[in-house]
């Protein structure tokens, strides 16, 4: 596996050009030089880091990504000698601009991520700051326990982002929030002085440690009436220091005693006091059962009322879905099928109502109570019941996506996070929405609502437009709520914390003394004032159009695109939704800037399970390989803010150089970010100013050439031996060339025009299956006939067979890509005007019809022929299911299959006809790999630079799961895929269509 390939993309300091050198600030060359882990200076790096999932945006001074903890306390030392800020940083997911500032950003994402004690009797775990949540539980059950506090970016999030934020999640009326299971922080003061924040009795006796206890004691004492008459009485109140803690009668429940534990001053700080080293936390059992009740209402406001009287049977978690959110999930391929599953007609909302313990009897009990509820509160046959997991978890997934969901908007009006944690009384919680709905009617927009009904915290945000009036709108919409929190005596920052959105309303909800005392105790800590400066004290106006991401003053730079992007380039009424008025539509150029800035920068492409994105930050873990750090770089390059290359800029191409156009991010992404797409365009700028070198162009016109070299193979073969030819080519040494063969088209016969009534269908042969695996065309048309079709082929008269393009599009050269799509679109348009299915076999080329052809401006025909057009599996399943074809099959030699499905498959919705196909065949045992990209990736598995990524994607899961697949035959639809397989394993993986062959029982 690839161990460090950030190294040969942070050169040290020695390795960087004289001219390099010379232009580092001092901090940076001593950095450079001294550190282990990576240090960004450059412009572009400092730039994806300039932004979290705030609306903010604040250019950082420099980057360090630490190797280990003495690599920490170094880069500590160093910022603390030339008197510069620090701010901590783990995955960038704050959603109020704590991870970003004008200071030395220390990520520990990448490497300070190890479990360092475990004790299963004291139900404990002491971990570092970067260790991401989810990894940290799929650790943890093994041995029954788990972390409880469950946030919705649970696949990214890291603890330390969760302990600086004061972190809640979606149980957090069973298990407390995060300063509840926080037992001990070991931490770096701005001072360099190392202590371990824990129960009074456990911390040491230092002077530097005993200054810190005495002097918060005494600030804390001093203001005890003060506080415990204006600390909010809510669960849910992450404003501000926990000051209350030397209180015994803090209004914090879940506490352990009455010891108080400093590191619950730590909780919640958002870095202001000190650097966390490593986290003790408290962990609970996990529940043996779970049982799921969805409850579905006619209004909004219904489900706000009933909440207090559901919460009332003891569920562990009750989450809001509104409307807004059901309809966007149902426009999300991955969703849709899941979300229908949950709704009784068209609710106006839903609340997903968990029950979990170690009793499965109870929990069906208490959801037979809660059916029994709805029924009395005048709402039966309102509830599906999901009592059993797979449902659950895939339901609950939708709901964890529910803010990347509501980001999914296009256009320039976005759901905006600066009143969304509002935590209220629940017997208030109807009123206060009705309230703040005609808050927003008033200033003419609307809000989005989902999250955590139980506890009193909807997450609420308005859609404004920062670009033009959002500012505005922002600060009375948030004079308005604020009155009515107050009035409710509830708590205006409930979850997300303060940072640069909501820090100057600490002083609002606290009052000027405790305000003071806040001020006290950050001088106790950090009196210099470096630690995450300017954050809950002394914070800027949460308006400030100086640290916006899209000021008024924000501007894309014109430029004419190669594709079709009106899609993105739309306006929206923001009181109606509707999409609409001047600019909707646009061009064909206009809207890849709107494409870019689809990402809201809440990093569920860092996450590490089973989805398919995003190979390259599995292999890295860089920021600059991952589909948000790319998005930045190109939303810099294109509102001209790194240089004036723009899109064709040396920073984009490095930043796409390891993207391997998986096209996860379009399926993955919650908001629908479409590298793949982007990456084309941009390659398209690159070749336009720099061209083509040898290499690509051998590859960009392989359809072109293809057909001859199948002619004479043997010279081919022989080219492959002349490993100083691959050397000059940039082509890795180590892997075999395909071998091109005898063209399958070139001698296929072409049926005769067939009677009336005949099934008839077009098998689109692409370049790879027609010269270099024609066994693949053969099988596919031998079991098409089996199942009586008459096969066309796509090779027309006097022409080259038709090509989808796709190797011109890597290239760059779109004009040549969409000339081989206006060819295909006129030579197939006739068979599509009589109804005949177009099937292909290599997903990649297929799928270009249905994707990248509806980008080149052809209208109805590419719609039309896109509708028409199936991989080959599919259109058995689909010709099944409608009664048309049925096939006879036999069992096969080998009882068991192992499936890898193609990326594209995937990210189009195209893989599970490959197992259904699997699952006809008599006795066969069809699992599948939870994979990614195979890495091969077309030519990129293939170029010397990209090679041992390739393997190291490889190596993720795939190859090992081959490894052990024992005499299971391999099924890899992409030819990639096949390639990949043979050489990372030695093994021999099959089409779809040759098993079948094998299987057909004549």
């Amino acid at each position: 596996m690839l161990t460090r390939t950030s190294e040969a993309l942070v050169k040290p300091i020695h390795l960087l050009p004289a001219s390099a050198r010379a232009a580092l600030t001092p901090l940076a060359a001593r950095l450079h030089k001294e550190l282990k882990g990576d240090v960004l200076f450059e412009r572009a790096a400092r730039g994806r880091y300039a932004t979290d999932a705030s609306i903010y945006q604040i250019m950082p001074l420099g980057v360090v990504v630490p190797k280990d903890q003495d690599d920490l306390k170094l880069a500590l030392d160093i910022a603390r000698d030339s008197r510069t800020a620090v701010l901590a940083r783990g995955a960038g997911t704050s959603q109020c601009g704590q991870t970003v500032g004008e200071a030395l950003v220390v990520d520990t994402s990448k490497w300070l991520n190890n479990i360092v004690h475990f004790d299963k009797d004291a139900q404990t775990v002491t971990v570092e700051p970067g260790v991401v949540l989810d990894h940290l539980n799929a650790w943890l059950k093994p041995h029954g326990l788990w972390f409880p506090v469950d946030v919705s970016t649970s696949a990214q999030c890291t603890i330390g982002g969760m302990a600086g934020n004061n972190s809640c999640g979606s149980r957090s009326m069973e298990y407390g929030i995060m300063v509840h299971n926080v037992e001990a922080i070991d931490a770096v003061l701005a001072d360099g002085h190392e202590a371990r924040f824990a129960a009074l009795s456990q911390m040491a006796a230092d002077a530097r440690t005993r200054a810190l206890v005495e002097g918060v004691a005494r600030i804390a004492q001093r203001e005890r009436d003060e506080i415990r008459e204006r600390v909010p009485k809510v669960l849910r109140r992450v404003a501000g220091y926990n000051i209350d803690l030397f209180d015994c009668q803090s209004p914090l429940p879940f506490s352990a005693g009455d010891e108080p534990n400093l590191a619950n001053l730590l909780v919640g700080s958002e870095g202001t006091l000190a650097f966390s080293r490593q986290l003790t936390l408290k962990l609970a059992p996990l529940p043996a059962h779970k049982t799921l009740g969805v409850v579905n209402f006619p209004t909004f406001h219904d489900a706000m009322d009933m909440t207090q009287h559901i919460v009332k049977l003891g569920p562990v978690a009750v989450e809001l879905v509104d409307r807004t959110m059901i309809d966007l999930s149902m426009g999300n391929p991955a969703f849709r099928p899941v979300i229908e599953k949950a709704l009784v007609g068209e609710p106006q909302a839903v609340l997903l109502v968990e029950f979990a313990g170690a009793d499965k009897t109870t929990q069906a009990a208490k959801l037979a109570q809660l059916v029994e509820l709805m029924g009395d509160l005048g709402l039966p046959g309102s509830v599906v019941e999901m009592p059993d997991a797979a449902p659950q978890k895939a339901l609950w997934e939708v709901r964890k996506a529910g803010l990347n969901i509501m980001m999914s908007m296009k256009g320039d009006g976005k759901p905006v996070s600066f009143i969304e944690d509002c935590a209220v009384p629940l017997e208030h919680l109807a009123e206060y929405t009705g309230r703040l709905t005609e808050v927003f009617r008033r200033h003419r927009t609307e809000g989005t609502w989902y999250a955590h009904a139980s506890v009193g915290t909807l997450h609420v945000r308005p859609i404004l437009d920062m670009r033009r009036d959002g500012a505005q709108k922002m600060r009375a919409i948030a004079e308005e709520a604020a009155a009515m929190v107050r009035e409710y005596k509830g708590a205006y920052s409930g979850e997300h914390g303060d940072g640069l959105c909501r820090g100057e309303w600490v002083a609002w909800q606290y009052g000027p003394r405790i305000n003071e005392a806040f001020r006290d105790i950050k001088a106790l800590f950090d009196p210099d004032n470096r630690m995450s400066p300017d954050r809950i004290v002394n914070p800027p106006k949460m308006d400030d159009a100086a640290y916006f991401r899209f000021p008024p003053t924000y501007r894309e730079r014109a430029l004419k695109t190669q594709l079709d992007w009106s899609a993105w380039n739309v306006t929206r009424d923001p009181l109606t939704g509707q999409e609409g008025g001047p600019g909707s539509g646009g061009d064909l150029s206009s809207g890849l800037a709107k494409a870019v800035e689809m990402c809201n920068n809440n990093g569920h492409c860092r996450k590490f399970d089973a989805g398919t994105m995003c190979p390259s930050y599995r292999i890295t873990k860089d920021e600059q390989h991952v589909t948000r750090g790319r998005a930045n770089t190109l939303r810099l390059a294109l509102s001209g803010q790194l240089s004036e290359d723009g899109l064709a800029s040396q920073d984009v191409k490095d930043v796409l150089d390891l993207c391997v156009s998986c096209k996860g991010c379009k399926r993955d992404c919650p908001t629908g970010v479409d590298m793949a797409r982007i990456k084309i365009e941009a390659r398209a700028a690159w070749t336009a100013r720099h061209g083509l070198r040898v290499r690509e162009r051998l590859i960009a016109f392989l359809p072109r050439y293809a057909p001859y070299a199948s002619r004479m193979p043997s010279l081919f073969g022989a080219i492959d031996k002349m490993p100083w030819l691959k050397k000059r080519l940039g082509l890795a040494a180590e892997r075999s060339f395909p071998r091109f063969t005898r063209s399958f088209l070139e001698r296929a016969v072409q049926p005769e025009t067939p009677p009336a009534g005949t099934k008839e269908v077009l098998l689109f042969v692409d370049t790879f299956n027609n010269c270099i695996e024609p066994d693949n065309a053969r099988a596919a048309k031998r079991v098409l006939e089996a199942a009586g079709y008459a096969v066309h082929f796509n090779r027309m008269p006097n022409e080259q067979p038709l090509c989808c393009g796709r190797t011109f599009l890597a290239a760059g050269l779109v004009d040549e890509a969409k000339a081989e799509a206006r060819r295909t679109l006129d030579a197939l348009m006739p068979f599509v005007e009589r109804g005949v299915p177009i099937v292909g076999l290599e997903p990649s080329c297929l799928l270009t019809l249905r994707d990248e052809f509806l980008g080149f401006g052809y209208g109805d025909e590419a719609v039309r022929l896109s509708k028409s057009s199936f991989l080959f599996e599919e259109f058995l399943v689909r010709e099944t299911a409608a009664a048309r074809m049925r096939l006879s099959l036999k069992p096969l030699d080998t009882p068991k299959a192992l499936v890898h499905g193609h990326c594209h498959q995937k990210a189009l919705d195209a893989f599970h006809p490959v197992q259904t196909v699997l699952g006809w065949i008599p006795g066969l045992d069809v699992s599948v790999v939870e994979s990614s990209c195979c890495g091969m990736a077309g030519s990129f598995g293939y170029e010397a630079e990209h090679v041992e990524a390739s393997k190291a994607m490889a190596e993720l899961s795939l190859l090992p799961a081959v490894r052990a697949a024992g005499d299971a035959v391999i099924v890899a639809d992409g030819t990639s895929c096949r390639h990949q397989i043979a050489d990372g394993t030695q093994k021999h993986a099959l089409h779809v269509a040759q098993v079948l062959a094998a299987a057909l029982a004549d």
